[in-house]
């Protein structure tokens, strides 16, 4: 089965190599396995949360689209596209709006997050805080939601963003999905190996601190001097040196071979001055990275063929969300009148005549399934689960497996068992 993989890349600020190590590289390298369908898109609209510099923001989603497709991003292979660029995204966050309590919205990190801010400070808890912060997780949702992706590669600051995502898509299935889950319920890919890269000051690389690496912008020069000033001890060339917990060994070791690593060690106990280490590092990057930074420089002098690219990337994308849209749409109502006609009613009176699944969730908080025949009997009743993951895996189980699974299935058999076994069976059939 073809597992969907989803990116997303906020456009804000300029890349550095610790974005490039720890996101970029890897992304591209996992878009070429086997078996995966991947999406990558430059989250412009959640820029604006964060921003309010046109100017900026302008500049960031040309630079960060260049940075993608220099590193190796190719657009042939993935669909890559401006969310912007979407109109059925936005649609589909009101959807999904609809259905999502407010609770759920307060409880989310980053409104937590500004709100004690603004309680720290002595402000009223909810000042300078915009609905677009406040209803973000909304809008990632419909991102992931829109293509059905099966995996987003996440740090663990986002994972609750998926969980939501899962509750926002459970909750819309159930509530209109009529037995047919529109909506795949996503799962978070947390890397626990990515690499975080250290600054120049030995502290994790982050523009925050104002000690990054530049990827590309500065060119080789820019990267050199950003070298140059990587902190090292003060021992002098000739002496021996500890490479363990050095931020210049790290850098290496992000770039490096196995065989390159252990020679770079045994140098360094053997006396290598920090100059000339720096000067490998130094050759060693921009080995790797110099034809990258060519073409670089070559797509921001014509940005025309970025935008060629994301607009081939946008059509691409929009031929798989008009019609999930198309389908949300008609699942909440939102129909042609003309589209009301006969034999589609006698389809859905047919369907409606089967059993069917139900996922939900208590005001305990706890996760229940159910299977409801035609005349609103409940046949099974599950027990309670604390995580709607759980419930769905049976849910799946049962419509795969039928009676294997039903003998080890958490569940209550309500009325007549061997019933219930023939509507289930039914069900499972249609």
């Amino acid at each position: 089965m073809t597992q969907r993989v989803l990116t997303g890349i906020t456009t804000t600020g300029t890349l550095h190599l610790g974005n490039y190590v720890g996101a970029i590289r890897p992304a591209i390298e996992a878009s070429r396995e086997a078996g995966v369908e991947s999406f990558f898109f430059m989250a412009d609209y959640h820029a604006l949360i964060k921003c309010e510099d046109p100017a900026r923001i302008a500049r960031s989603r040309l630079e960060i689209a260049a940075v993608w497709l220099a590193a190796g991003l190719d657009p042939e292979r993935v669909t890559f596209y401006r969310q912007s660029d979407i109109p059925e995204i936005p649609e589909l966050t009101w959807l999904l709006t609809c259905v999502t309590s407010k609770g759920q919205m307060n409880r989310a990190h980053a409104y937590k997050a500004s709100v004690d801010a603004n309680v720290a400070a002595g402000e009223d808890e909810d000042a300078g805080i915009t609905m677009g912060l406040y209803s973000y997780p909304i809008l990632m949702a419909a991102d992931i939601l829109m293509f059905n992706a099966h995996r987003v590669p996440v740090g663990k600051d986002q994972v609750q963003h998926i969980e939501m995502a899962r509750d926002v898509a459970q909750r819309f299935n159930h509530l209109f999905g009529h037995g047919e889950e529109l909506f795949v319920l996503p799962e978070a890919q947390v890397d626990a190996e990515m690499e975080l890269l250290p600054g120049l000051d030995g502290r994790k690389m982050s523009k925050s601190y104002d000690n990054v690496v530049p990827l590309f912008n500065g060119g080789a020069q820019g990267l050199r001097d950003a070298i140059a000033r990587v902190v090292t001890d003060s021992k002098l060339p000739g002496e021996p040196k500890d490479p363990e917990g050095q931020a210049l060994v790290q850098l290496y070791d992000a770039f490096a071979t196995r065989e390159q690593r252990a020679a770079f060690r045994t140098a360094l106990r053997e006396g290598l001055g920090w100059g000339d280490a720096k000067k490998q590092l130094f050759e060693l990057i921009d080995g790797q990275i110099g034809a990258m930074r060519t073409k670089y420089e070559e797509l921001l002098a014509h940005p025309e063929r970025i935008e060629t690219i994301l607009q081939q990337g946008a059509a691409k994308a929009r031929a798989l969300a008009a019609p999930l849209l198309a389908k949300a749409r008609t699942a909440v109502g939102l129909t042609a009148f003309t589209a009301i006609a006969e034999p589609a009613k006698a389809e859905k009176v047919a369907k409606a005549a089967l059993p069917l699944f139900k996922q939900y969730r208590e005001s305990d908080g706890q996760f229940y399934f159910k299977l409801v025949a035609a005349d609103g009997s409940t046949l099974l009743q599950s027990q309670a689960f604390a995580g709607g993951r759980e419930a769905g895996q049976w849910v799946s189980r049962l419509k795969t497996e039928g009676a294997a699974a039903l003998a080890e299935a958490p569940v209550q058999v309500l009325g007549d068992a061997a019933s219930a076994l023939a509507q289930l069976q039914a069900a499972l059939e249609s």
